[in-house]
């Protein structure tokens, strides 16, 4: 049997964060290893516990969750892999975690949103496979994108014809099996197409493809 998924949960409320850990500890597969009231606090635990995914709330005291979300993105005792950093926040076209998913946050959560959406949103960002509510994360940036682009890096032009479809399609939001449903592939063809794609363009997630999309126009 595999370790169990790992989580801190950094928010200021602690009724709010002993709801979300007996959610999280109901499950076999999922374990809360700590807990922070702020951004400060927060990259205390998560250096000591090593956590596969942080739960991290935008807005707290001390410390917001913009800033210890960059502080842990760039803290070196990581190394090559930092934890996976979900945003938390009561709105779903809110500038806050669209500034925080270009710092390297992999997705955004609604407060409200179910709890077997919450578990879900876990088990797939740790896999890194899948992307947060990919039609949500690609309207926020649509909402907020920068005006002027940025020039397409050459790495994009290491992409196949193939890949670029398969690009633009997962840009979208559309998710592996949409992708496969529309192209007339297999699900395991097009993770691995998007496997390569993320690779190639030195992304890390889905999230950061999206990201990439927006910044370079090519949403």
């Amino acid at each position: 049997m595999s370790a169990a998924v790992r989580v801190v949960l950094v928010d200021d409320q602690a009724l709010f964060r002993a709801g979300i850990r007996m959610v999280i500890d109901s499950q076999p597969d999922l374990e809360v290893v700590g807990e922070a009231g702020d951004g400060a606090e927060g990259l205390r635990v998560v250096r000591a516990t090593r956590p596969d995914v942080v739960l991290m709330d935008i807005r707290m005291p001390v410390m917001d969750g913009l800033e210890a979300t960059a502080a842990l993105l760039a803290d070196p005792s990581f190394g090559d892999a930092p934890p996976r950093i979900v945003m938390l926040t009561t709105f779903d076209l809110d500038e806050a975690a669209a500034r925080a998913i270009r710092q390297g946050a992999s997705g955004f959560l609604l407060k409200d949103a179910d709890p077997e959406f919450l578990l879900a949103a876990i088990r797939s960002v740790h896999a890194g496979s899948a992307v947060i509510a990919a039609s949500a994360t690609r309207d926020l940036f649509a909402h907020f994108s920068e005006p002027e682009s940025k020039p397409v890096p050459p790495a994009y032009g290491d992409l196949t014809d193939r890949e670029r479809e398969i690009f633009a399609l997962a840009a979208r939001g559309l998710s592996n099996a949409e992708i496969a449903q529309r192209e007339f592939l297999s699900e395991a063809t097009v993770k691995t197409h998007i496997s390569r794609i993320l690779a190639k363009l030195g992304v890390r997630d889905r999230v950061q493809l999206v990201v990439f999309a927006f910044e370079h126009g090519l949403a």
